[in-house]
This record gives structure tokens, sequence and C-alpha cells, in this order.
């Protein structure tokens, strides 16, 4: 089971490489609904088609994204570690998870409340439009990540 380390701040937010760079008000906005948590090897953080309400941010660890195929075991898309992000679903209806997501390592992340990043996105469109900026070349590149592994499993 995750457990929250301790609340945290703007500061520490902003010294994410994903989100260094925009507004303290902006970041002010997501830090009562954040925090830091520490996932132990083997975690199970989200499922596919459980509702996504939050926004992962690395500091430390190995987090491997993963689909189940077909009358096979789960195959790892990616595996994520630090300054790296995942759960993008939050953002798009009907926010649910695409993926699974587990530690494989002892993992230290920040969390974001979906609502809040919504909120904050809205609230603060230079620094949303900004954020959708860093987080839609991942998506893509996510996107690839996934066809690839997919394309291996079914190759004859």
């Amino acid at each position: 089971m995750s457990a929250p380390v301790r609340p945290i701040t703007a500061t520490e937010l902003g010294a994410h490489e994903f989100l260094s760079g925009l507004s303290a008000r902006f970041l002010h906005g997501l830090v009562p609904e954040a925090e830091r948590r520490e996932l132990p090897v083997g975690h199970t953080i989200a499922r596919a088609g459980d509702p996504a309400r939050e926004f992962f941010l690395i500091e430390v660890g190995k987090v491997a994204l993963e689909i189940a195929a077909h009358d096979r075991p789960h195959l790892t898309v990616l595996t994520l570690g630090p300054g790296e992000v995942f759960g993008w679903s939050w953002l798009v209806a009907p926010h649910l998870w695409r993926v699974d997501a587990r530690a494989v390592k002892p993992t230290r992340v920040l969390v974001v409340s979906g609502t809040a990043l919504r909120r904050a996105l809205d609230a603060h469109p230079t620094d949303g439009y900004r954020f959708l900026q860093r987080l839609v070349p991942i998506l893509a590149q996510r996107l690839d990540a996934t066809q690839l592994q997919v394309f291996d499993v079914y190759r004859p």
C-alpha cells in the first residue's frame, strides 16, 4: 500500500522537470491537492479501466506501464524513471486508466489531483498551454511505444 510521506510545497512541485518554469500561481493552485508518496516494489498504482483521478511525477524509482495482451501475460510497454510522468487520463473523459501502472523499484512520486490540474489549466491558460505542450509529445511517444510492443507480440 502506498503511504503519504508529507504535504509538498509549490517550490517542490516546480522542482520536478515536468513542472519546472510554470508560474508560482499555477503551482500554488495544485498544492492543496498534491502529496508525495512512497511506493514499494510490486505496488499496483493503477489498473486499466479504473477511475483516473491523479497525475504522477516520478522523483525516484521505476514504474512499468503495462497492457493486457489477449491470452498472454501483461506486456510492459514502457518503464519510466526519475523526471518522467504518467497518468494523463484525468484529462480526457471518461477519466479511466488505459494501462496498468506498477512500481518495479522502490519509488517516490509527487501526486497531483486531476481535478486540481483541470481547474489550474482553466484558470491559468498560459501555463495550461505550456503544460499541454509538454504533455502531448509524451502521449505521442507512449502511443508509438505501445504500437511497437503490440506489433512485436502479434508478429508471426
